[in-house]
Protein backbone atom coordinates (compact mmCIF):
# COMPACT_ATOMS: atom_id res chain seq x y z
CA UNK A 1 0.00 0.00 0.00
CA UNK A 2 1.04 3.85 -0.86
CA UNK A 3 1.96 6.10 1.74
CA UNK A 4 -0.83 8.14 0.42
CA UNK A 5 -2.89 4.74 0.89
CA UNK A 6 -2.19 4.43 4.63
CA UNK A 7 -2.55 8.22 5.20
CA UNK A 8 -6.38 8.08 3.80
CA UNK A 9 -7.10 4.46 4.95
CA UNK A 10 -5.15 3.91 8.70
CA UNK A 11 -1.75 2.15 9.08
CA UNK A 12 -2.63 -1.76 9.36
CA UNK A 13 0.05 -2.47 11.85
CA UNK A 14 3.19 -0.99 13.49
CA UNK A 15 5.27 -3.35 11.13
CA UNK A 16 3.98 -1.81 7.55
CA UNK A 17 4.71 1.29 8.81
CA UNK A 18 8.19 0.71 9.33
CA UNK A 19 8.02 -1.35 6.22
CA UNK A 20 6.87 1.57 4.38
CA UNK A 21 9.77 4.36 6.00
CA UNK A 22 11.98 2.34 5.09
CA UNK A 23 10.81 2.01 1.38
CA UNK A 24 9.14 5.12 0.32
CA UNK A 25 10.87 7.58 2.39
CA UNK A 26 14.55 7.27 2.06
CA UNK A 27 14.74 7.80 -0.80
CA UNK A 28 18.00 8.74 -3.12
CA UNK A 29 19.08 11.80 -5.36
CA UNK A 30 20.86 10.87 -8.60
CA UNK A 31 24.84 11.93 -8.51
CA UNK A 32 26.28 15.05 -7.34
CA UNK A 33 22.75 17.00 -6.72
CA UNK A 34 21.74 15.54 -3.71
CA UNK A 35 23.44 12.86 -1.30
CA UNK A 36 21.62 10.81 1.68
CA UNK A 37 21.63 7.60 3.41
CA UNK A 38 20.16 4.27 1.81
CA UNK A 39 20.09 2.39 5.16
CA UNK A 40 16.97 1.40 7.18
CA UNK A 41 14.80 4.69 8.32
CA UNK A 42 16.09 5.84 11.70
CA UNK A 43 16.90 9.31 13.01
CA UNK A 44 19.95 8.89 13.51
CA UNK A 45 20.59 7.56 10.42
CA UNK A 46 18.83 10.00 7.86
CA UNK A 47 21.33 13.06 6.40
CA UNK A 48 22.64 16.34 8.46
CA UNK A 49 23.48 18.11 5.56
CA UNK A 50 22.88 17.45 1.93
CA UNK A 51 23.50 19.11 -1.34
CA UNK A 52 20.18 19.39 -3.94
CA UNK A 53 21.30 21.40 -6.90
CA UNK A 54 18.02 21.14 -8.46
CA UNK A 55 18.04 23.46 -12.11
CA UNK A 56 20.18 26.22 -13.26
CA UNK A 57 21.65 29.10 -11.93
CA UNK A 58 19.09 32.18 -12.12
CA UNK A 59 20.27 35.06 -14.16
CA UNK A 60 20.23 37.08 -10.80
CA UNK A 61 18.94 40.70 -9.93
CA UNK A 62 22.40 42.02 -11.04
CA UNK A 63 25.34 41.42 -13.66
CA UNK A 64 28.27 38.92 -12.71
CA UNK A 65 30.44 41.82 -12.41
CA UNK A 66 28.13 43.54 -9.64
CA UNK A 67 27.89 40.72 -7.62
CA UNK A 68 31.69 39.74 -7.69
CA UNK A 69 32.60 43.53 -7.18
CA UNK A 70 30.84 43.47 -3.88
CA UNK A 71 32.04 40.34 -2.80
CA UNK A 72 35.71 41.64 -3.87
CA UNK A 73 34.91 44.89 -1.54
CA UNK A 74 33.68 42.40 1.72
CA UNK A 75 37.16 40.62 1.00
CA UNK A 76 39.10 43.67 1.60
CA UNK A 77 37.58 44.37 4.80
CA UNK A 78 38.01 41.14 5.89
CA UNK A 79 41.91 41.42 5.03
CA UNK A 80 42.35 44.97 6.58
CA UNK A 81 40.21 43.49 9.54
CA UNK A 82 42.47 39.95 9.43
CA UNK A 83 38.70 38.08 9.43
CA UNK A 84 39.69 34.71 7.79
CA UNK A 85 35.49 33.95 6.68
CA UNK A 86 32.56 35.62 7.46
CA UNK A 87 29.16 34.13 8.40
CA UNK A 88 26.36 36.56 7.43
CA UNK A 89 23.00 35.87 8.92
CA UNK A 90 20.51 38.65 7.92
CA UNK A 91 18.17 39.32 5.26
CA UNK A 92 19.67 42.14 3.98
CA UNK A 93 23.39 40.96 4.13
CA UNK A 94 22.79 37.70 2.57
CA UNK A 95 20.42 39.12 -0.63
CA UNK A 96 23.18 41.81 -0.49
CA UNK A 97 26.09 39.50 -1.67
CA UNK A 98 25.15 36.69 -2.72
CA UNK A 99 20.87 37.57 -4.11
CA UNK A 100 19.16 34.93 -2.25
CA UNK A 101 16.54 35.97 0.17
CA UNK A 102 15.27 33.84 2.60
CA UNK A 103 11.85 33.19 4.24
CA UNK A 104 13.38 32.11 7.85
CA UNK A 105 10.12 30.53 9.35
CA UNK A 106 11.81 29.53 12.83
CA UNK A 107 15.01 28.06 10.89
CA UNK A 108 18.61 30.30 10.84
CA UNK A 109 19.83 30.36 7.35
CA UNK A 110 23.61 31.89 6.33
CA UNK A 111 26.17 32.86 3.83
CA UNK A 112 29.46 32.07 4.25
CA UNK A 113 32.32 33.88 2.52
CA UNK A 114 35.84 33.15 2.75
CA UNK A 115 38.93 34.86 0.78
CA UNK A 116 37.94 31.63 -2.12
CA UNK A 117 34.41 30.83 -1.91
CA UNK A 118 30.43 31.95 -1.04
CA UNK A 119 28.26 29.74 0.13
CA UNK A 120 24.71 29.64 1.06
CA UNK A 121 23.58 27.77 4.05
CA UNK A 122 19.77 26.85 3.46
CA UNK A 123 16.97 24.79 5.21
CA UNK A 124 15.59 21.71 3.41
CA UNK A 125 11.88 22.75 3.12
CA UNK A 126 13.38 25.66 0.37
CA UNK A 127 14.39 22.92 -2.80
CA UNK A 128 16.25 24.17 -5.03
CA UNK A 129 15.62 27.74 -4.61
CA UNK A 130 18.26 28.70 -3.05
CA UNK A 131 20.77 26.52 -4.84
CA UNK A 132 19.44 28.54 -8.07
CA UNK A 133 19.53 32.08 -6.30
CA UNK A 134 22.96 32.26 -4.82
CA UNK A 135 24.06 33.45 -8.43
CA UNK A 136 27.65 33.48 -7.21
CA UNK A 137 28.28 30.54 -5.24
CA UNK A 138 27.25 27.30 -4.18
CA UNK A 139 24.96 26.04 -1.55
CA UNK A 140 24.50 23.61 1.05
CA UNK A 141 21.45 22.34 2.52
CA UNK A 142 20.90 21.42 6.34
CA UNK A 143 17.72 19.06 6.95
CA UNK A 144 15.24 19.15 9.80
CA UNK A 145 16.06 15.38 11.03
CA UNK A 146 17.97 16.34 13.98
CA UNK A 147 18.43 19.67 15.95
CA UNK A 148 21.20 22.09 14.93
CA UNK A 149 22.04 21.00 11.81
CA UNK A 150 22.53 24.47 10.83
CA UNK A 151 25.54 25.04 12.68
CA UNK A 152 26.85 21.40 11.14
CA UNK A 153 26.69 23.08 8.14
CA UNK A 154 28.66 26.35 9.63
CA UNK A 155 31.43 23.70 10.96
CA UNK A 156 31.81 22.01 7.59
CA UNK A 157 32.34 25.42 5.76
CA UNK A 158 34.20 26.93 8.56
CA UNK A 159 36.10 24.54 10.45
CA UNK A 160 39.55 24.59 9.14
CA UNK A 161 39.53 28.21 9.28
CA UNK A 162 41.49 29.22 13.21
CA UNK A 163 41.59 32.39 12.96
CA UNK A 164 38.90 35.84 13.25
CA UNK A 165 35.54 35.11 12.21
CA UNK A 166 33.31 37.64 11.33
CA UNK A 167 29.55 37.69 12.27
CA UNK A 168 26.56 40.09 12.47
CA UNK A 169 26.60 41.47 16.76
CA UNK A 170 23.32 42.72 15.43
CA UNK A 171 21.53 40.29 14.24
CA UNK A 172 22.54 36.90 15.89
CA UNK A 173 21.06 36.59 19.38
CA UNK A 174 22.53 35.08 22.45
CA UNK A 175 21.49 31.56 22.15
CA UNK A 176 22.30 31.36 18.84
CA UNK A 177 25.75 33.29 19.11
CA UNK A 178 26.65 29.87 21.75
CA UNK A 179 25.77 27.78 18.85
CA UNK A 180 28.21 29.45 16.65
CA UNK A 181 30.83 29.39 19.52
CA UNK A 182 30.43 25.49 20.16
CA UNK A 183 30.35 24.99 16.75
CA UNK A 184 33.76 26.91 15.75
CA UNK A 185 35.75 26.22 19.50
CA UNK A 186 39.13 27.36 17.66
CA UNK A 187 37.79 30.79 15.93
CA UNK A 188 36.89 33.91 17.43
CA UNK A 189 34.45 36.19 16.15
CA UNK A 190 34.63 39.37 15.51
CA UNK A 191 31.97 41.66 14.28
CA UNK A 192 31.50 42.48 10.60
CA UNK A 193 27.78 43.74 10.61
CA UNK A 194 28.76 47.73 10.73
CA UNK A 195 31.27 47.54 7.93
CA UNK A 196 29.20 45.62 5.58
CA UNK A 197 26.42 48.57 6.16
CA UNK A 198 29.10 50.89 5.59
CA UNK A 199 29.66 49.14 2.29
CA UNK A 200 25.81 48.53 1.46
CA UNK A 201 25.38 52.31 2.13
CA UNK A 202 27.42 53.16 -1.08
CA UNK A 203 25.04 52.57 -3.82
CA UNK A 204 26.68 51.16 -6.75
CA UNK A 205 25.32 52.93 -10.28
CA UNK A 206 23.67 49.30 -11.37
CA UNK A 207 22.00 49.97 -7.56
CA UNK A 208 20.94 52.83 -8.44
CA UNK A 209 19.15 52.24 -11.73
CA UNK A 210 17.22 49.31 -9.87
CA UNK A 211 16.07 52.12 -7.16
CA UNK A 212 14.76 54.59 -9.96
CA UNK A 213 12.76 52.21 -11.62
CA UNK A 214 11.26 51.00 -8.57
CA UNK A 215 10.64 54.70 -7.97
CA UNK A 216 9.11 55.22 -10.99
CA UNK A 217 6.37 52.05 -10.35
CA UNK A 218 5.87 53.59 -7.11
CA UNK A 219 4.61 56.71 -8.67
CA UNK A 220 2.19 53.98 -10.72
CA UNK A 221 1.07 52.83 -7.11
CA UNK A 222 0.16 56.30 -6.18
CA UNK A 223 -1.84 57.27 -9.06
CA UNK A 224 -3.71 53.81 -8.39
CA UNK A 225 -4.74 55.05 -5.23
CA UNK A 226 -5.88 57.91 -6.46
CA UNK A 227 -7.77 55.95 -8.71
CA UNK A 228 -9.64 53.61 -6.30
CA UNK A 229 -9.89 56.29 -3.34
CA UNK A 230 -13.62 57.46 -3.63
CA UNK A 231 -16.13 57.88 -0.16
CA UNK A 232 -16.80 54.55 1.08
CA UNK A 233 -14.60 52.68 0.02
CA UNK A 234 -12.20 50.57 2.86
CA UNK A 235 -9.07 51.23 3.14
CA UNK A 236 -8.06 47.70 1.97
CA UNK A 237 -9.60 47.97 -1.52
CA UNK A 238 -7.89 50.81 -2.35
CA UNK A 239 -4.28 48.97 -0.93
CA UNK A 240 -5.24 46.56 -3.24
CA UNK A 241 -5.70 47.99 -6.14
CA UNK A 242 -1.96 49.78 -5.87
CA UNK A 243 -0.05 46.29 -5.21
CA UNK A 244 -1.72 44.76 -8.14
CA UNK A 245 -0.95 47.36 -10.51
CA UNK A 246 2.42 47.64 -9.09
CA UNK A 247 3.59 43.90 -9.19
CA UNK A 248 1.93 43.94 -12.74
CA UNK A 249 4.44 46.30 -13.96
CA UNK A 250 7.37 44.95 -12.04
CA UNK A 251 6.18 41.81 -13.79
CA UNK A 252 6.35 43.48 -17.28
CA UNK A 253 9.28 45.52 -16.35
CA UNK A 254 11.75 43.10 -14.55
CA UNK A 255 10.55 39.26 -15.46
CA UNK A 256 13.62 37.90 -14.98
CA UNK A 257 13.26 39.06 -10.63
CA UNK A 258 11.58 37.75 -7.57
CA UNK A 259 8.22 39.18 -7.02
CA UNK A 260 8.05 39.29 -3.54
CA UNK A 261 6.66 41.59 -0.41
CA UNK A 262 5.28 44.37 -2.95
CA UNK A 263 2.92 46.37 -0.39
CA UNK A 264 0.81 49.50 -0.10
CA UNK A 265 -0.34 50.87 3.04
CA UNK A 266 -3.31 53.39 2.47
CA UNK A 267 -4.81 55.10 6.37
CA UNK A 268 -7.40 57.09 6.76
CA UNK A 269 -8.84 59.15 9.64
CA UNK A 270 -7.30 58.49 12.85
CA UNK A 271 -4.96 55.36 11.12
CA UNK A 272 -2.79 58.22 9.96
CA UNK A 273 -1.14 59.05 13.00
CA UNK A 274 1.44 56.21 12.85
CA UNK A 275 3.53 56.21 9.24
CA UNK A 276 3.62 52.41 9.87
CA UNK A 277 -0.48 51.37 10.62
CA UNK A 278 -1.25 48.36 8.97
CA UNK A 279 -4.30 48.87 6.40
CA UNK A 280 -8.05 48.46 7.97
CA UNK A 281 -11.30 48.05 6.58
CA UNK A 282 -12.11 51.54 7.81
CA UNK A 283 -14.37 53.14 4.80
CA UNK A 284 -13.16 56.39 3.55
CA UNK A 285 -15.33 60.01 4.27
CA UNK A 286 -15.46 62.82 2.49
CA UNK A 287 -13.21 65.55 4.20
CA UNK A 288 -10.62 62.83 5.58
CA UNK A 289 -7.02 63.26 5.73
CA UNK A 290 -5.10 59.77 3.93
CA UNK A 291 -1.86 58.59 3.57
CA UNK A 292 -0.61 56.57 1.13
CA UNK A 293 2.44 54.54 0.92
CA UNK A 294 3.54 52.18 -1.95
CA UNK A 295 6.48 50.03 -1.66
CA UNK A 296 7.50 48.72 -5.18
CA UNK A 297 9.82 46.19 -3.80
CA UNK A 298 11.82 44.45 -6.71
CA UNK A 299 13.79 41.49 -5.99
CA UNK A 300 13.87 42.73 -2.10
CA UNK A 301 15.25 45.95 -2.81
CA UNK A 302 13.32 48.82 -0.99
CA UNK A 303 11.76 51.97 -2.38
CA UNK A 304 9.07 53.32 -0.92
CA UNK A 305 6.59 56.73 -2.21
CA UNK A 306 3.93 58.50 0.74
CA UNK A 307 1.57 61.08 0.06
CA UNK A 308 -0.57 63.40 2.15
CA UNK A 309 -3.90 63.50 0.57
CA UNK A 310 -7.38 64.35 1.03
CA UNK A 311 -11.09 63.29 0.22
CA UNK A 312 -12.73 66.35 -1.88
CA UNK A 313 -11.92 69.05 0.68
CA UNK A 314 -9.72 70.15 3.61
CA UNK A 315 -10.49 72.31 6.27
CA UNK A 316 -8.60 75.62 6.98
CA UNK A 317 -6.79 73.66 10.17
CA UNK A 318 -5.54 71.19 7.83
CA UNK A 319 -4.48 73.18 5.01
CA UNK A 320 -2.43 75.11 7.59
CA UNK A 321 -0.41 71.63 8.98
CA UNK A 322 -0.41 70.37 5.71
CA UNK A 323 1.64 73.37 3.88
CA UNK A 324 3.88 73.77 6.88
CA UNK A 325 4.58 70.09 6.82
CA UNK A 326 5.55 70.45 2.58
CA UNK A 327 7.59 73.53 3.25
CA UNK A 328 9.90 71.45 5.56
CA UNK A 329 10.03 68.70 2.89
CA UNK A 330 10.76 71.06 0.43
CA UNK A 331 13.53 72.68 2.62
CA UNK A 332 15.37 69.47 3.43
CA UNK A 333 15.22 68.29 -0.40
CA UNK A 334 17.02 71.05 -1.17
CA UNK A 335 19.10 70.80 1.97
CA UNK A 336 20.74 67.48 0.95
CA UNK A 337 23.86 67.60 -0.78
CA UNK A 338 27.62 66.31 -0.56
CA UNK A 339 29.36 67.53 2.63
CA UNK A 340 26.40 67.76 4.75
CA UNK A 341 26.05 65.90 8.05
CA UNK A 342 22.37 64.07 8.62
CA UNK A 343 22.21 66.13 11.94
CA UNK A 344 23.31 69.28 10.51
CA UNK A 345 19.87 68.71 8.09
CA UNK A 346 17.70 67.81 11.22
CA UNK A 347 18.61 70.38 13.14
CA UNK A 348 18.02 73.04 10.11
CA UNK A 349 14.52 71.15 9.80
CA UNK A 350 13.67 71.54 13.37
CA UNK A 351 13.71 75.70 12.98
CA UNK A 352 11.28 75.94 10.50
CA UNK A 353 8.83 73.11 12.63
CA UNK A 354 9.66 75.85 15.65
CA UNK A 355 8.57 78.82 13.54
CA UNK A 356 5.07 77.46 12.81
CA UNK A 357 5.21 76.10 16.26
CA UNK A 358 4.96 72.55 15.34
CA UNK A 359 7.96 71.15 16.27
CA UNK A 360 6.27 69.07 19.13
CA UNK A 361 3.89 67.22 16.76
CA UNK A 362 7.21 65.83 14.76
CA UNK A 363 7.13 61.64 15.31
CA UNK A 364 10.50 60.20 13.88
CA UNK A 365 13.58 61.05 12.13
CA UNK A 366 13.71 63.04 8.87
CA UNK A 367 14.73 60.37 6.35
CA UNK A 368 17.02 57.11 5.76
CA UNK A 369 18.89 54.90 3.65
CA UNK A 370 17.33 52.49 0.72
CA UNK A 371 18.87 49.80 -0.47
CA UNK A 372 18.36 45.93 0.67
CA UNK A 373 16.11 46.93 3.81
CA UNK A 374 12.62 47.24 4.99
CA UNK A 375 10.44 46.10 7.74
CA UNK A 376 10.82 42.80 6.61
CA UNK A 377 14.53 42.85 6.45
CA UNK A 378 16.89 45.21 7.85
CA UNK A 379 17.79 48.84 8.10
CA UNK A 380 21.01 50.80 7.62
CA UNK A 381 21.46 52.67 10.81
CA UNK A 382 24.08 54.81 9.96
CA UNK A 383 22.24 56.72 7.61
CA UNK A 384 18.64 58.33 8.91
CA UNK A 385 18.43 61.81 9.08
CA UNK A 386 18.35 62.33 12.44
CA UNK A 387 19.75 64.26 15.13
CA UNK A 388 22.02 62.06 16.62
CA UNK A 389 23.88 60.95 13.03
CA UNK A 390 27.00 62.04 12.41
CA UNK A 391 27.38 60.39 9.22
CA UNK A 392 28.25 63.04 6.19
CA UNK A 393 26.74 62.47 2.61
CA UNK A 394 28.72 61.18 0.19
CA UNK A 395 27.82 60.77 -3.63
CA UNK A 396 25.59 57.68 -4.28
CA UNK A 397 23.86 57.20 -1.47
CA UNK A 398 20.51 57.55 -1.27
CA UNK A 399 18.10 59.30 1.30
CA UNK A 400 14.72 60.32 1.89
CA UNK A 401 12.90 63.34 2.95
CA UNK A 402 10.19 62.14 4.95
CA UNK A 403 8.93 64.81 7.43
CA UNK A 404 5.73 63.76 9.46
CA UNK A 405 3.40 65.26 11.99
CA UNK A 406 0.60 63.99 13.89
CA UNK A 407 -2.11 65.96 15.24
CA UNK A 408 -3.84 64.07 18.16
CA UNK A 409 -7.62 63.43 17.86
CA UNK A 410 -9.93 65.62 18.92
CA UNK A 411 -8.29 68.82 17.38
CA UNK A 412 -9.23 70.71 14.50
CA UNK A 413 -7.24 69.28 11.33
CA UNK A 414 -6.28 66.34 13.31
CA UNK A 415 -4.62 63.31 11.83
CA UNK A 416 -1.01 62.68 10.23
CA UNK A 417 0.80 64.81 7.45
CA UNK A 418 3.96 63.29 5.75
CA UNK A 419 5.77 63.77 1.98
CA UNK A 420 8.49 61.78 0.86
CA UNK A 421 10.48 62.12 -2.43
CA UNK A 422 14.10 59.97 -2.23
CA UNK A 423 17.11 61.54 -3.25
CA UNK A 424 20.10 60.25 -5.14
CA UNK A 425 23.13 61.92 -3.78
CA UNK A 426 25.49 63.41 -6.91
CA UNK A 427 29.14 64.87 -7.09
CA UNK A 428 27.74 68.20 -6.72
CA UNK A 429 23.96 68.22 -5.36
CA UNK A 430 20.96 65.90 -5.17
CA UNK A 431 19.08 64.53 -7.55
CA UNK A 432 15.19 63.69 -6.99
CA UNK A 433 13.95 60.22 -8.18
CA UNK A 434 10.18 60.68 -6.70
CA UNK A 435 8.09 62.49 -9.42
CA UNK A 436 4.41 61.98 -7.74
CA UNK A 437 2.98 65.07 -7.34
CA UNK A 438 2.64 66.23 -3.72
CA UNK A 439 0.72 69.23 -1.44
CA UNK A 440 -2.84 70.93 -1.58
CA UNK A 441 -2.38 72.40 -4.86
CA UNK A 442 -2.67 68.30 -6.17
CA UNK A 443 -3.84 65.85 -3.38
CA UNK A 444 -7.24 67.24 -3.21
CA UNK A 445 -8.99 64.41 -4.43
CA UNK A 446 -12.57 65.53 -6.10
CA UNK A 447 -14.80 62.70 -7.50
Amino acid sequence: MSLTSHLRHGWSSYASLRRLLRTDITKHCVGSQCTMHSEPWHVENMPHLIRFRNGEKEKGTFSKAEMDERVSKLRNIMTNKNIEGVLFTSFHNIKYYSDFMYCEFGRPYGLVVTHDKVVSISANIDGGFPWRWTVNGDNLVYTDWQRDNFYRGVNQELRQLKGKIGCEFDHINLDNFKKLQNALPDSTFVDIGESAMYQRMIKSEEEISLLKESTRIGDIGAAAVVEAVAEGVGEHEIAMHSTNTMTREIAKSRPDIILQDIWTWFQSGINTDGAHNPVTSRKVQKGDVCSLSCFPMMSGYYTSLERTLFLDYASDEALRYWKANCEVHEAGMKLVRPGIKCKEIAHELNLIYEKHNLLHYRTFGYGHSFGVMCHYFGREAALEIREDIETVLEPNMLVSLEPMIVVPDGQPGAGGYRELNIMVVTEEGAENITHFPYGPEHMIIKK
